[in-house]
């Protein structure tokens, strides 16, 4: 939840928040959050994966293999399983007492352990499916995208979405083990390090569930993924950009291989607020170099995480900084956001379609 205003590089996610915020009163009970409902014709299932790539030593943390937490959400048939909490208890506990303190509020007060539309553990429907990968923001969790993901789910999409240990405030690991942030300190090397640490990560899980045409998109950082991914990876047909920078450096012009290079295959830019291809130097470069279709859809009135969860969230708490999500009416900004996607991915990877059904069960932990 962290954000540095015109989108600067691939670690700019820092916002500092207005010092007078509306919080409720200490005594309050935590407000019961809850996440717009998918409106496809298909139940959601939900199945988290821990993937342990034993040829990689981790590049954050010395001496450590590098693990991942994946959760793969696909249509269900209709099931009493329980439903997906929206995040782990630790990576809540962590997520929320950062939250806490950018909005003024008691950490006991924010409980992200909410139910999602998901049911845990789901019949999956069989039959060939379109697989669309998810990558979040710097620092945000794979739990922070989960309205996009149940959406594309309840349509007929295998969405497996990835966290980027030590990079994400926390990963829960089914064991217990909670990895929290372990990032140096900020710089143009990092910025490098990281986008080629999510590349691998992402072709680590396309390797590990034997996925070979999907499509993919990300917030932020995991957009500047999706496209850094397919410069070297065909196996990603069509990609999505939500309001991600190309750039380690706009102001010295250090971009990324997709933005210098472009891309041969489709690849979708979404922007909000003051950002858009107009003013991002990176998205500029991209745009003269892209061989394959682009296109741009904006939302003038919203901003940076209005391509998050926090669209809806912030709003139900009482405490929603124009800074952060815009003024945008949340059901309106996620209605566009789903329309989009649904379109693109619809025209860009449905006719041609992986049988990745089974890797919501094969593959769990």
């Amino acid at each position: 939840m962290t954000r540095t205003p015109h989108r600067i590089g691939v670690l700019a996610t820092a916002l500092v928040l207005p010092a007078v915020l509306i919080a409720p009163p200490a005594s309050a009970a935590p407000v019961r959050l809850s996440l717009p409902a998918p409106t496809g014709p298909y139940a959601v299932g939900a199945t988290d994966l821990h993937l342990i790539d034993r040829s990689r030593q981790d590049p954050w943390v010395p001496g450590v293999t590098r693990e991942l937490m994946v959760t793969v959400r696909y249509p269900a048939l209709p099931s009493g399983k329980p439903k997906a909490p929206y995040m782990a208890p630790g990576v809540a506990k962590t997520v929320a007492e950062g939250d806490a303190v950018k909005l003024g509020m008691p950490a006991d007060q924010l409980d992200y352990r909410f139910p999602t539309h998901s049911r845990i553990g789901a019949p999956a429907l069989g039959g060939k499916r379109p697989v669309v990968l998810y990558s979040p923001g710097g620092t945000l969790s794979r739990s922070h995208g989960t309205t996009l993901q149940e959406q594309l789910a309840s349509e007929g999409y295998v969405v497996v979405a990835i966290d980027h240990t030590y990079e994400a405030e926390a990963v829960e690991f089914p064991d217990g083990r909670v990895a929290k942030k372990a990032l140096p300190p900020s710089s143009i090397e990092v910025s490098k390090r990281v986008i080629e640490t999510r590349v691998q990560d992402t072709r680590f899980v396309l390797d590990t569930l034997g996925l070979s045409r999907v499509g993919m998109f990300g917030h932020s950082a995991g957009g500047f993924t999706a496209g850094e991914t397919m410069v070297i990876d065909r196996r990603i047909v069509a990609g999505a950009d939500l309001d991600g920078s190309m750039a380690h450096s706009q102001s010295q012009r250090i971009f990324g291989r997709v933005a210098d290079e472009g891309l041969d295959r489709p690849f979708l830019l979404m922007s909000a607020g003051d950002h858009s291809a107009a003013s991002d130097a990176s998205w500029q470069e991209f745009q003269r170099n892209q061989r394959g279709w682009t296109g741009e859809t904006r939302l003038p009135d919203g901003e940076h995480f209005s391509f998050t969860d926090y669209q809806t969230l912030l709003p139900q708490l009482g405490n929603a900084p124009a800074a952060f999500i815009g003024t945008i009416d949340p059901a309106r900004s996620v209605a566009t956001q789903r329309a989009r996607l649904s379109a693109f991915f619809r025209e860009n990877l449905r006719q041609r379609s992986s049988d990745a059904t089974s890797v919501s069960l094969s593959h769990a932990s």
